[in-house]
């Protein structure tokens, strides 16, 4: 594994498609190689980690639960990451009470009451469509899966203080599901990073509106 690739995972219940319709080009055109792990659980994404990982620290990172996986794995193995991109991040911490961590478990209970179809009943838009092509790729698993994201902590202010490496950061400011201010949170934990923001409605029109904010945010915090 180069020096110039990313390892990204996706969030809860999405997938490396979705991942690279956001990073792909945005990193290309700054000399990174986009590594998009076809990884579909908490234990998947850190094995993916740990395979990528070959003596030459690695930027790693991801959306939502994807990010909060790539950060606990560079607290737990600092020597190995030279830097992370967090897209959308949920919450720190316990995810006890966060918005995200609910909508994962409402989703899980609908899922296995209707099925796919029944759980994103009114879920229109770009939205509807990614977790519509997304959503069925996890099968019988899906609904466990977005139980354990509901589960799963995130790194702890403390734990992220002592992360030298360099982090770009990016959110939405008008997303309910992962609050602006869970971002702000985040910069404000660790010891370099850089924080760009963008809005729903951009990323409903152009994916890489948000692989672009994480990664102007990378670059700001690592020069």
């Amino acid at each position: 594994m180069k020096s110039s690739s990313a390892v990204l995972l996706p969030g809860t219940a999405s997938d490396e498609v979705f991942v690279a319709s956001v990073f792909a080009r945005p990193l290309a055109a700054a000399g990174f190689a986009l590594v998009a792990p076809a990884s579909r659980d908490v234990r998947g994404h850190l094995a993916a980690l740990d395979a990528a990982w070959a003596g030459t620290p690695l930027v790693v990172g991801g959306v939502s639960l994807g990010a909060h996986v790539a950060a606990a794995w560079a607290v737990r193995h600092p020597e190995r990451c030279a830097g992370l991109l967090v897209a959308l991040p949920a919450w720190l911490g316990p995810a006890e009470g966060a918005p995200a961590a609910a909508a994962a478990l409402a989703s899980a209970s609908a899922v296995a009451e209707g099925g796919v179809d029944g759980a994103l009943t009114g879920v229109d838009g770009w939205l509807g469509e990614e977790l519509r092509r997304a959503w069925p790729r996890y099968g019988a698993r899906l609904a466990d899966v977005l139980r354990e994201a509901a589960g799963t902590p995130a790194p702890t202010p403390a734990e992220l203080a002592g992360l030298a490496a360099p982090v770009g950061i990016a959110a939405c400011t008008d997303d309910p599901v992962h609050p602006f201010e869970v971002a702000r949170e985040w910069v404000a934990a660790l010891p370099r990073a850089a924080l760009r923001t963008t809005t729903l409605a951009a990323l409903g029109a152009d994916r890489e509106s948000l692989g672009r904010a994480a990664l102007t945010a990378y670059l700001s915090a690592r020069d």
